[in-house]
C-alpha cells in the first residue's frame, strides 16, 4: 500500500527570489531538501577566528529575498547559528524568514516543575528563535505542541508529522502480524494515527519517570502475544526506556521486536545495548550525523520538509 507525497519537481515553480540555506548541523539534510525541490543549496560564507568567534557572510544580496533556512538544534551552537541566521535576514532586508527545524533541542523541557527551579528551556529556547523575528517556522514530531504557542500571535508556526512517510517506511519491511507499542500512555495518541494508516492493532506499556533520563516500564498487555512488536515513540535519547519496553514485550510474549523513533539523539555509548539484544531501529534523518548501518534503517524527512515548503511558499505569493 503506498502512501504517496507530491511530485516536487513538477509542483516547484522557477523562481529566482528563493534561497535555501543552513545552519552547519543540518546542511546534508538541507542537501537533500534541495534536491527534492530542484532548487540549490547556498553555502554560507564562514570562518572561525582564532578567539573561536564564527564570522558568517551571505554570498549574495538577499533584499527581496524569500530566506529558507533548515536547522536542527541538538547542541548550544547549533541553535545560536540559527538565531544569527534569522537575524541576519532580517539584518540585510530579506523579504521573508521561513524556518525548518527538524530537530528540537531541549523539546523534552516545555515545562517546569512547581517550585523546583527549573529553567524550561523547550520553551525559552524556542522563545529565542521566535524572538529574532522569522515569519515562518515549522517543526518536525515534537514531544510537546507546548513550544508552537510561545509567541505573541505574529509568528506562523507549523507541526509537521512523519506518520506518512513513517508507515510507507514500515509497510516496505518484510514484516506480518505486528502490533503497534507506545512506551507510554501520552504518546498513544501518535502512535494510534500510525497504526490507522497500516491498519494494524496498537498498545501502551506504562511508563513513569522518576529522575533525569531515569524511568521505569510497567505492565504491557498481551495484544503482542505471538506477534512483533514495534516499538514507536518521538526520539530515543539513552535508549534506557526504550530497552525496557522491548524486555516487556518479550515477557508478554511477542516473537520479535523492533523499534521506531524520528529523532534518534542515540550517543554512542547507548547502541551496544541495543545490538546485544538483537533490536535493529527504524528512523529518520532528523538528528545530524545519522546513516543507516548495520544497527540504524534511515528514512528521509526532506520530501516532508519539501511538501510543506512548496505549500507554504505558494500560499505566501497570494
Amino acid at each position: 500500500m503506498p502512501w504517496p507525497l507530491s511530485d516536487h519537481t513538477e509542483m516547484m515553480t522557477p523562481r529566482n527570489n528563493i534561497l535555501l540555506i543552513s545552519n552547519q548541523s543540518s546542511r546534508e539534510l538541507a542537501r537533500k531538501v534541495a534536491d527534492e525541490l530542484n532548487i540549490p543549496l547556498t553555502d554560507m560564507i564562514m570562518k572561525r577566528f582564532a578567539d573561536g568567534e564564527l564570522y558568517h557572510a551571505f554570498p549574495c544580496d538577499i533584499s527581496g529575498m524569500d530566506i529558507v533556512i533548515v536547522a536542527a538544534t541538538p547542541d548550544d551552537s547549533a541553535h545560536q547559528e540559527l538565531i544569527d541566521l534569522i537575524a541576519g535576514c532580517r539584518y540585510w532586508n530579506s523579504r521573508s524568514v521561513n524556518v525548518v527545524v527538524p530537530y528540537l533541542g531541549y523539546s523534552t523541557m516545555e515545562r517546569a516543575k512547581p517550585e523546583s527551579g527549573e529553567i524550561p528551556k523547550g520553551v525559552t529556547r524556542v522563545r529565542q528563535i521566535y524572538r529574532a523575528r522569522p515569519d515562518f517556522v515549522a517543526f518536525i514530531d515534537l514531544h510537546s505542541e507546548a513550544v508552537l504557542h510561545a509567541h505573541t500571535g505574529e509568528i506562523r508556526t507549523r507541526h509537521l508529522w512523519t506518520e506518512t512517510i513513517a508507515a510507507r517506511k514500515i509497510n516496505e519491511l518484510d514484516v506480518d502480524d505486528y502490533v503497534l507499542v507506545s512506551p507510554d500512555y501520552g504518546f498513544s495518541k501518535r502512535v494510534s494515527r500510525l497504526a490507522n494508516l497500516l491498519g494494524c492493532p496498537h498498545t501502551a506499556a506504562n511508563k513513569d519517570r522518576y529522575d533525569v533520563d531515569r524511568t521505569i516500564i510497567g505492565q504491557l498487555s498481551s495484544a503482542v502475544k505471538g506477534k512483533t512488536a514495534i516499538i514507536c515513540d518521538d526520539m530515543i535519547r539513552t535508549g534506557g526506556s526504550m530497552l525496557q519496553t522491548v524486555d516487556r514485550c518479550y515477557q508478554a510474549g511477542a516473537v520479535r521486536v523492533m523499534v521506531m523513533a524520528t529523532h534518534l539523539v542515540l550517543p554512542e555509548e547507548a547502541r551496544p545495548k541495543f545490538r546485544e539484544k538483537g533490536i535493529r531501529i527504524i528512523g529518520s534523518d532528523s538528528y545530524p550525523g545519522r546513516e543507516s548501518d548495520e544497527l540504524l534503517d534511515l528514512f528521509s524527512v526532506a520530501p516532508l520538509i519539501a511538501e510543506e515548503l512548496i505549500h507554504y511558499l505558494r500560499i505566501q505569493d497570494n
